[in-house]
């Protein structure tokens, strides 16, 4: 265990670095501006210097960070220490802004010193607060690991021995939690509508005075109004499609409504979007209709699924291993500790884009969070001793009260496949809400794609039978089946049966070793006793690798990792039936199981205790969901690749896929997989019970805006456009047409933006593509999106060209190469003002980053659809008449959303560049009406870029107090 450093922070060296140069403040007070390469052999000689994210600097200057503890003094620590659960930007200038500062434009070293002036403020504030008790009892462990700030920290505090009993007994934050209680269940809400004129007002409200105006924005609000009349009868909910043009302000145009209807018909409005990232943008955007932080909590709930959470019994686990041993890791110590600080701040447990750093993982190591979410269906409910401070049953229950419950599509879909799957005997743990707001709706397809999908692969059987047996003499604290009923088997031996039944037919599974087994390694260890004949799965999945092997397309274009299913070859039907024999011989006491479960509900209502009921309940809908429902459609499958019928037009998709395995170098994962040829038929079928109301929303409901003319747009194509979106989105499957609407977006983009494709950047030359993106960047002084089809291609030209950007004063982040989430990595592109960033389709939907943060779009390759089996069958089904039409509206509308990155404010000013110089010139309708695309050369473009942008991009951006 390393000895606890009595260094000072004030006495070393301040370091802020970039790939090509670094600014050091030495500790005799000298300010030295030092190539990369200078600064990291000087370095060497100098004390642990003083930064702010040590991995990214170290990194930046070429050398490799060592192992934890880490011998710097980084701001970050000591800041998530003393406010956990406040955003920070992992940068001088955005520590500075969290802080109240004023940062300079260009910060150097010193600067560093007046953030450590604030934090050490912050400490001394601390003294009298009663917030102090946590930090204090914290600090003998993190003393004891060697943490860089512990007798900084204590000497600030005045920090005491510690008094606890066990010097874990801080680390065990559970203890010191909240409690959820009970509350009467909420009556179902009224169906009262929202008048137009009411939407308006409340909007004007939430506006306030100087807001800017948007003319579309109160018409929007009215139109939303229709998704929450009464429905007419059972099964037809009012939907509305509001396509909204960028700068509508969609947002709060849809929240006015919402909340009026939720108070006066005391029930939730349900807003659900794509991705974690965007669900946080809506809730700051709460923050204007809830400035009070209490009501805004009472009022308004962000729900996501179990996997992004705290698991509290895993955190358990983690410190009592870190206990048992007499010389535990001093840096999963400190990871702890920061955890554990953080989990008694934090509002909800969120441990994916919550208010838990992104940077997290980076600063601690990704082990201290690797596990501590429940990730594989684990999570036995009721028998948790955890179960009364558990985050997800907090934000469960906080739900059932709340006014607007915001989303995403994944859980929504989810949440309403279950509640459609269930049977009133137990009912569904939520109650269902009745009006669904699905922003970014274009992308309700994919979500319902993968939502109903369904795969029978390795990893995917590997886990059920994990789930079912536990760890099976591993390190992992994975809990079976048994450890879930153990009491009440104990209580009701009627269960044991069937459990025993269960654990024997669950050895049919992939055994431990399955991964390596299936890729032939030589080492790989063989099955234990239980599973020494021949087990029917795995011999399943070989026979699905022979098939993909002899059926493998290795054309240009054409995806090498899978095939299709039919016709299923020999060899693989053999091995089919006694994996269908198996999950059968499964299935039968899952089933038996259930319905022994049920027969203890049907007992006497006094014959359980109310939380035993719960349990009994929670487990039936476990084993439904996680075992039973998964276990069906693998038979269903099975069932098809058995049947000497061949329906490839039928409802499904049925290919062979192979998937590259996270964390196992070069081993893949083979599986069947499942698609709906039309995934909206099932996404209409579980929504239009529950759904009253249902709005979809997005600024690209339909690939391209129909041109005006001298009498305005013409009909037929208005009318074509709209019935090409409403295919896609699935709408003709409810039985009431959908209300249209659609506001133009308000901007002028003929004088606001310039689109440019570029025409002699040759094809596959990635120094080619690297030089271009390097000098379009360099014109627009950063403030730039690089945007890319291909993670290797992204990666590649991230290489060639950091570190010239950054020796102009350019800091390059990027998607896929820098080990934070993609919220922090936009944060930080938002806050530097000339940063530039790359990424793939993640950042060209949704992303927001209002002003001149964001001024160039440069985008590698035209986004056609990716050329798989998938594509190819939905387009035959969707697009039977033009098939090339179906690829040229999806490839419009990323290419919409990608320009529509651009402008999202008045004032702003942006070029949109294409680098291929292939794309055709029937998707230029994907550019809003008015704006000319030219086709240039680079070095036009580069000169168009420098004359259209602010030559100050940087007395445009917002400062702290704006």
């Amino acid at each position: 265990m390393p000895t606890p450093s009595r260094a000072s922070p004030y006495d070393a060296p301040a370091l802020i670095s970039t790939r090509a140069r670094a600014s050091i403040l030495t500790p005799d007070g000298e300010i030295l501006s030092l190539e990369a390469q200078e600064a990291a052999s000087l370095l060497a000689t100098l004390p642990a210097p003083l930064l702010i994210h040590g991995p990214a600097t170290i990194r930046r200057l070429g050398l490799t960070p060592p192992g934890q503890v880490v011998p710097w003094f980084d701001l970050l620590e000591l800041f998530i220490f003393l406010f956990p659960t406040r955003a920070v930007v992992p940068t001088p200038r955005g520590m500075g802004l969290a802080l109240g500062l004023t940062p300079p434009e260009h910060c150097e070293a010193d600067f560093l010193l007046l953030l450590l002036e604030k934090l050490r403020q912050a400490l001394d504030s601390m003294v009298t607060s009663r917030k102090v008790e946590t930090p204090r009892n914290l600090l003998p462990l993190l003393s004891r690991a060697g943490w860089a700030w512990a007798s900084f920290v204590e000497d600030a505090l005045e920090a005491q021995p510690s008094q606890h009993r066990h010097p874990y007994e801080a680390l065990r934050v559970w203890r010191r939690l909240p409690r959820w209680e009970e509350m009467a269940q909420r009556p179902p809400p009224g169906s009262r509508p929202v008048a137009p004129a009411e939407a308006r007002a409340r909007l004007t409200r939430i506006l306030g005075e100087g807001a800017e105006t948007r003319p579309g924005q109160a018409d929007y609000a009215s139109a939303v109004t229709q998704a929450l009349a009464p429905r007419e009868g059972a099964g037809i909910p009012e939907i509305v499609l509001a396509e909204a043009g960028t700068g509508t302000g969609k947002t709060l145009g849809y929240i006015a409504p919402a909340s009026v209807w939720a108070e006066q018909n005391d029930g939730p409005v349900w807003v659900s979007t794509y991705t974690r990232h965007l669900q946080r943008q809506i809730e700051q955007e709460l923050r204007r209709l809830y400035p009070d932080d209490a009501e805004r909590r009472e009022a308004v709930v962000l729900r996501k699924g179990r996997e992004n959470y705290l698991c509290l019994l895993n955190m358990e686990d983690a410190v009592n291993t870190l206990a048992s041993r007499p010389s535990p890791a001093p840096a999963a110590l400190i990871g702890l500790s920061m955890l554990a600080r953080w989990a008694e701040a934090t509002e909800d447990g969120d441990l994916m884009g919550g208010d838990l750093p992104g940077w997290f993982g980076d600063i601690f190591g990704g082990s201290v969070l690797f596990g501590m979410a429940d990730r594989r269906g684990e999570c036995i409910h009721g028998a948790c001793p955890h179960y009364q401070t558990c985050f997800v049953e907090h934000s469960i229950r906080r739900a059932r009260g709340a006014r607007l419950v915001i989303a995403n599509h994944a859980l929504v879909l989810s949440q309403a496949s279950w509640s459609s799957l269930a049977r009133d005997d137990v009912p569904d743990e939520d109650q269902l809400p009745t009006r669904y707001f699905f922003d970014e709706g274009h992308h309700l397809p994919e979500a319902a794609d993968s939502a109903f999908s369904l795969a029978l692969s390795g990893l995917e059987a590997a886990e059920l039978r994990r789930w079912l047996l536990g760890a099976e003499g591993s390190r992992s604290r994975a809990r079976g089946l048994r450890r879930r009923l153990e009491d009440l088997v104990a209580t009701s031996p009627v269960l044991d049966a069937p459990l025993e039944a269960i654990l024997g037919a669950a050895h049919a599974l992939p055994a431990p070793g399955w991964l390596g087994r299936l890729n032939g390694e030589d080492n790989a260890p063989q099955p234990s006793v239980p599973d020494l004949i021949a087990n029917p799965s795995e011999q399943f999945f070989q026979a699905l690798r022979a098939q993909l092997e002899a059926r493998r397309v290795g054309t240009q274009g054409q995806d090498s990792s899978e095939c299709g299913l039919h016709p299923a070859g020999e060899a693989l039907r053999e091995a089919t039936e006694p994996l269908d024999t198996a999950l059968r011989r499964l299935l039968t006491p899952l089933q038996t199981l259930v319905e022994r479960l049920k027969s203890l509900l049907s007992e006497p209502a006094d014959a359980l205790e109310a939380a035993q009921r719960l349990r009994v309940e929670a487990m039936i809908r476990s084993l439904r969901r996680r075992a039973i429902a998964r276990v069906e459609g693998w038979i269903a499958m099975l069932d098809t690749v058995l049947s000497e019928e061949d329906t490839p037009e039928g409802s499904f998709i049925d290919l062979i896929r192979t998937e590259y395995v996270s964390g196992r170098q070069g081993e893949t994962d083979i599986g069947l997989h499942r698609h709906w040829r039309d995934p909206t038929i099932p996404f209409a079928s579980v929504m239009q019970g529950p759904a009253h109301g249902m709005l979809i929303t997005s600024a690209t409901l339909r690939d391209q805006t129909p041109v005006s003319g001298p009498n305005g747009p013409d009909p037929r194509q208005v009318e074509q456009s709209w019935h090409a979106a409403e295919m896609r989105l699935g709408t003709p499957h409810f039985i009431k047409p959908p209300f249209r609407a659609s506001l133009l977006s308000p901007f002028d983009y003929a004088h606001q933006t310039r689109a440019l494709i570029v025409t002699d950047v040759p094809q596959n030359d990635l120094n080619a593509l690297a030089g271009a993106y390097r000098l379009l960047f360099l014109a627009s002084q950063g403030g730039a999106l690089g945007l890319f089809t291909a993670i290797s291609r992204l990666r590649a030209v991230h290489q060639r060209i950091a570190a010239s950007l950054e020796e102009a004063g350019l800091p390059l982040y990027a998607q896929h190469v820098d080990t934070m989430d993609n919220a922090t990595l936009v944060d930080i592109f938002r806050t530097e003002l000339h940063s530039c960033l790359l990424g793939t389709d993640a950042m060209r939907d949704g992303v927001d980053v209002p002003g001149q943060a964001l001024r160039l779009v440069v985008f590698e390759r035209t986004p056609w659809p990716r050329p798989d089996i998938l594509h190819r069958e939905r387009r035959k089904a969707l697009s039977p008449d033009n098939p090339r039409d179906y690829d040229d509206r999806l490839t419009r509308m990323r290419l919409r959303q990608a320009f529509g990155r651009l402008i999202r404010k008045g004032d702003d000013r942006g070029v949109f560049v294409m680098l291929d110089r292939r794309m055709p010139s029937r998707l230029l309708s994907a550019f809003p009406e008015g704006v000319a695309v030219e086709r240039v050369s680079l070095a036009e473009a580069v000169r168009q870029i420098g004359a259209f942008l602010p030559a100050d991009p940087a007395a445009t951006l917002p400062g702290p107090d704006k």
